[in-house]
């Protein structure tokens, strides 16, 4: 375990996804996240880096502004504050000033985002757990939480690890190797799970076969998902009071994470109708119109920017445990009428999934079972929500397993009664 004495591991925190998301707030568990039970603890667990979703970790703003959107904003600051979440969001005029805050200026010559002029943005407590434990410096917007919790109940500790490496996941990873001489595992939920796998694609395989145990992959929409293309063309508010659809449409369509999680061409139905309206039927071969339609042409050149990145979907070449919800309805195609698009849908055709992402696409992952040599291990969840994933205790349970040196994972849990 490298230092003499050392009975715990480091549990620690990538945070590269830090500015913007394509799956929804959920306000209810996110507010009250559940406590989770303690357990037993280790002296032998491994190293674990965890990747969250998009916005699922604090941001601070620190500001110099040329202008402003309304006189009532700040235009300079001499101190860092909180910029998500950040309770002025939730004030009539607030939004405005965080809305102008928080946006990216997408270049199409440079094919680059950048801050809004004139602020600043970090990550607070960058590499540590804190910023994804809680999103929110009072401790009430709870995300990674309770699996935190969890891990340290059983020999894990926070934090533990010099900041120096957080330059690269790389050096990261073969830092906390060399310290505690044992491969790393990576957990990702949602969308950290592309970034996950394209780092993992980026690597050559003697690399991984030294210095990762293992991906463990929570509600990953590996095929992209429906529901960005609701977002960026009407907007949603993800249950966040007093900011209409249209009015955070104007932050959503700032992010290029959005347009990257698209679903993508190259494994849904080239005839599948995402959004429908009474003038035109849109495909995923109907993307370049969708954007000029919707007044919104930067999205085009953002998922021209991304959409090849993880799109092929080849296997990481580690081992991997696949976990996702299902049994829940999930939006498919959202179904509008002539006031597309600055109204919300009117109707909806639904199929199978975690009430976020279908389970066309976060069951993707099984094809990765002839395609490499490691293990792939599928467990699906009926009845599980997609944020309610990192919350689970039958998910945590599993994944304390796992860490322990149990790969073998069932196939189906059923949590409204939890059966295997």
């Amino acid at each position: 375990m490298g230092t003499a004495g050392r009975v715990c591991s480091a549990l620690l925190v990538v945070v590269l996804l830090g500015l913007h998301r394509s799956a929804g707030f959920w306000i209810v568990n996110v507010v009250f996240p559940p406590h989770t039970e303690s357990r037993v603890t280790s002296n032998s667990t491994p190293p674990l880096i965890i990747v969250p979703g998009n916005l699922g970790n604090r941001l601070e703003a620190k500001l110099d502004k040329p202008t402003l959107v309304n006189w009532m904003c700040y235009k300079k600051t001499d101190y860092w504050f909180p910029l998500w979440i950040d309770l002025n969001m939730f004030m009539p005029v607030g939004v405005d000033c965080w809305i102008d805050n928080i946006r990216l200026v997408y270049n199409r010559t440079t094919r680059r985002s950048s801050n809004s002029p004139g602020v600043q943005v970090r990550v607070p407590g960058f590499g540590q757990t804190y910023p994804i434990e809680f999103l929110d410096s009072n401790k009430l917007a709870g995300y990674f939480a309770a699996m935190v919790q969890r891990l340290v109940s059983v020999g894990y500790t926070r934090n533990e690890t010099n900041a120096e490496y957080f330059t690269k996941l790389q050096d990261l990873v073969e830092e906390m190797y060399e310290q505690y001489q044992k491969p790393v595992y990576l957990l990702a939920h949602s969308m950290g799970c592309h970034y996950v796998l394209y780092f993992l694609n980026q690597q050559p395989q003697a690399w991984k076969d030294k210095y990762i145990a293992g991906m463990i992959s929570l509600a990953a929409p590996w095929g992209g998902a429906v529901k960005p293309l609701r977002v960026l063309a009407s907007g949603q508010n993800d249950g966040i009071p007093m900011i209409s659809n249209i009015k955070i449409r104007e932050e959503q369509r700032m992010a290029t994470t959005n347009p990257w999680m698209l679903p993508s061409d190259s494994v849904w139905p080239k005839d599948h109708v995402f959004i429908s309206t009474p003038t035109f039927n849109y495909t995923n071969q109907d993307y370049e119109r969708l954007f000029t339609d919707i007044n919104y042409e930067n999205g085009w050149y953002m998922w021209e920017d991304t959409k090849n990145l993880t799109g092929a979907l080849h296997p990481p070449g580690v081992e991997v445990w696949c976990m996702y919800g299902m049994g829940l309805p999930t939006p498919v195609t959202y179904i509008y009428d002539e006031e597309f698009p600055n109204a919300d849908p009117v109707d909806y055709v639904y199929a199978d999934g975690d009430d976020t992402v279908d389970s066309f696409s976060m069951s993707l992952c099984k094809r990765w079972e002839g395609q490499q040599e490691k293990p792939v291990h599928v467990t699906e969840y009926r009845g599980l929500a997609h944020l309610d994933i990192v919350f689970n205790e039958q998910v945590l349970n599993q994944i304390q397993h796992i860490l322990g040196g149990k790969s073998d994972t069932p196939s189906e849990i059923d949590v409204r009664f939890g059966t295997q």
